[in-house]
């Protein structure tokens, strides 16, 4: 008789098969850290930006005890927010610090939190709206395979020009920074009547010394920082829209890590995250007041021209409205900020 057609007694078969098991057990391994997680943005290396992700990247490191190598490429030497985007689907990159503008390649519905210039008249507006939308945002993200660990915006984006401007029609005569890759903002700019001209963010400063580009919107600390101000060394002041971004991890990295160092991560994340919104506001007023003392000339703007620029924002709704951000998330932002306005909850 072959010896594995003998039929062995239950108790006897009951202890095999359990010792098979906790065999498996014991030889299946532990949930791996990866090994490395790459951290890449367009913010300019030295900005609050890069060091507080530096930090990070350091805690993280510490955390996994080594086990993952946590690095950050800063000042867009990974390319500009839509390559990042593109490097993390295929996990070249795992991780950014994006603005809207990355994150709108990924959901469209992002925009509602930056792309709506003039919309709001206070941080305050800006950070009701941001609560109000970031849960379905952050699902709509996740669903397309990106984790958000924090939400952070850092003032007002305001016009650096090579000339001295003051109404829409001196900004329309200027060949303007518009971000590579965004058709439907290059296209909404044309229509309004300026002239855009598409480049990534590394390419301003060169733009501007060669006359390619004459104005660039962006916040002041990132004007100061990437040494914008000495070429365009005009500012008007008006809060022409904030900027708002996220910290993102791709899905596959997120759902690898262990779950205690996950939590561990996030929280650390989080923490960060009130650093950049604390400190990156507060930079942007000091950079203003140090440019100024560097020759920078700032315009300021009465009540005709602060309404003259809100008629000129309003033309431009409908053209965002439904094209650059979805009619219902639009229409949501509006209502959120109408509301507000009238005192209600």
């Amino acid at each position: 008789m072959n010896m594995f057609s003998r039929r062995l007694p239950i108790r006897t078969a009951a202890i095999v098969f359990a010792g098979a098991a906790l065999t498996l057990a014991f030889a299946a391994p532990l949930q791996a850290a990866p090994e490395r997680i790459r951290i890449a943005t367009v913010a300019p290396k030295g900005t609050s930006y890069d060091k507080i992700l530096r930090k990070l990247a350091s805690e993280w490191t510490k955390m996994s005890k080594g086990a993952t190598k946590v690095s950050v490429y800063s000042g867009g030497t990974q390319g500009g927010e839509l390559a990042i985007v593109d490097s993390m689907r295929i996990d070249h990159l795992q991780a950014g610090l994006m603005t809207a503008v990355g994150l709108s390649k990924i959901t469209p519905e992002v925009q509602g939190m930056q792309a709506i210039p003039m919309m709001f008249e206070s941080l305050e507006e800006v950070e009701l709206v941001n609560e109000k939308l970031q849960g379905k945002i952050e699902k709509m993200l996740a669903d397309k395979g990106f984790v958000v660990l924090f939400w952070a915006d850092t003032g007002w984006v305001n016009f650096f020009t090579t000339s001295a401007v003051r109404t829409p029609d001196d900004v329309r005569k200027l060949k303007i920074f518009s971000w590579a890759g965004d058709s439907k903002a290059e296209t909404i700019y044309r229509k309004s009547g300026f002239q855009p001209v598409p480049m990534e963010t590394s390419e301003i400063l060169a733009g501007l010394k060669t006359g390619r580009i004459e104005a660039a919107p962006m916040p002041p600390f990132v004007a100061m920082a990437t040494q914008v101000s000495t070429e365009a060394k005009h500012m008007l002041n008006i809060n022409w829209a904030p900027l708002v971004g996220a910290f993102v991890v791709n899905k596959k990295t997120w759902d690898d890590l262990p779950d205690d160092l996950r939590e561990r991560y996030r929280k650390s994340a989080i923490g960060a995250g009130k650093v950049i919104q604390k400190l990156g506001r507060i930079e942007s007023q000091r950079a203003v007041d140090a440019m100024k003392k560097r020759g920078l000339e700032v315009q300021e703007l009465d009540a005709a021209l602060k309404a003259e620029w809100l008629e000129a924002a309003k033309q431009a709704w409908p053209l965002i409205r439904g094209s650059m951000i979805p009619a219902d998330i639009f229409d949501e932002v509006e209502q959120i900020v109408k509301d507000h306005r009238a005192g209600k909850k």
